[in-house]
């Protein structure tokens, strides 16, 4: 079974790395969100996906589920001491992914083809597509600060700001990556991990070509909401500030007219009634590797069901 996977943040990494326990390398496929991208002391930074490039490789911070493994901040330090700021902190093996990176881009080469050659680097054999090559930036429109951009409002100001809207800066002159609408084709289903349906899912499928792409495609879409609570990030946060219960039903209905099912909590079994399409109730907790195989497989069966 050939799985196109769209993810974003810890969540989405976490389904991946249980998604690529069971599946041959070569049927899984991640687009990943970009929109959190920026830069950052002159250096362009890609957290989803570092996030989930780092996850399949094995090499993530397993206590914050992003950055490097036993990273250090010597770097980091040095900087401070020289009156540079510090709220957004990056490790000392992490700043290696960011320069070289950076290098390459200004060379004039994509982010596809740089996220590429990292993969074979880091022993990740799975195909990881950023969502562009454009740069595509999401601004949070804020009652305190107006618009913010992501990184601004998630780190530096750690989203304290009341949350009013979302617009993703340059989505209209921005195309999927080169590979991603042929990966969907050939997809037999189409998983949306358990990440920021706002913020990490929404800037995917606001890109030219990528809901008519999938719209043939099985749909199955993964609550990032158990029992009312975000397991990780703003999303009830983001849900409660625009006037909408946060709950996996919301969830649900924010994705109404994609879905062929939905995954959900078995802590918000009530709810599935409610829930339009099929549903397959179980724990999407994944607090270790085995926790996240058993969901990845719960899943594949599902869609093997429907």
């Amino acid at each position: 079974m050939k799985i196109v996977a769209l993810a974003g943040g810890v969540g989405g990494a976490k389904l991946v790395d249980g998604l690529a326990q069971i599946l041959p390398f070569e049927d899984l496929t991640v687009i990943v969100n970009t929109g959190d991208d920026f830069e950052h002391i002159g250096l362009y930074i890609s957290p989803d996906l570092d996030t989930v490039c780092y996850t399949l490789a094995g090499i993530v911070n397993p206590e914050t589920g992003w950055g490097r493994l036993d990273d250090t901040f010597h770097v980091l330090e040095n900087l401070k001491q020289l009156n540079v700021s510090d709220w957004f902190r990056l490790g000392d093996r992490d700043l290696a992914t960011h320069i070289e990176r950076t290098r390459r881009l200004r060379e004039g080469q994509h982010l596809s083809q740089v996220t590429r050659d990292f993969c074979v680097a880091w022993g990740v054999r799975q195909r990881i597509f950023p969502m562009s090559d454009q740069p595509v930036g999401t601004l949070v429109n804020t009652s305190e600060f107006g618009e913010l951009t992501f990184q601004e409002y998630f780190v530096h100001l750690k989203c304290a700001p009341k949350v009013k809207g979302f617009r993703f800066n340059g989505i209209t002159e921005a195309l999927p990556a080169p590979g991603v609408i042929e990966a969907i084709s050939h997809a037999d289903a189409i998983i949306i991990c358990p990440s920021n349906p706002w913020v990490s899912i929404d800037p995917i499928l606001a890109l030219t070509g990528i809901r008519s792409a999938i719209s043939a495609k099985k749909i199955i879409a993964v609550s990032p909401i158990l029992a009312g609570r975000a397991v990780k990030g703003p999303a009830a946060k983001m849900y409660t500030e625009l006037g909408i219960i946060p709950s996996a039903l919301a969830i649900a209905q924010h994705y109404d007219n994609l879905l062929s099912g939905f995954v959900l909590d078995n802590m918000d079994i009530s709810q599935s009634n409610e829930i339009r399409v099929e549903t397959l109730v179980t724990d999407i907790l994944m607090i270790n590797k085995e926790g996240r195989r058993r969901l990845a497989q719960d899943m594949l069966n599902f869609i093997h069901k429907l």
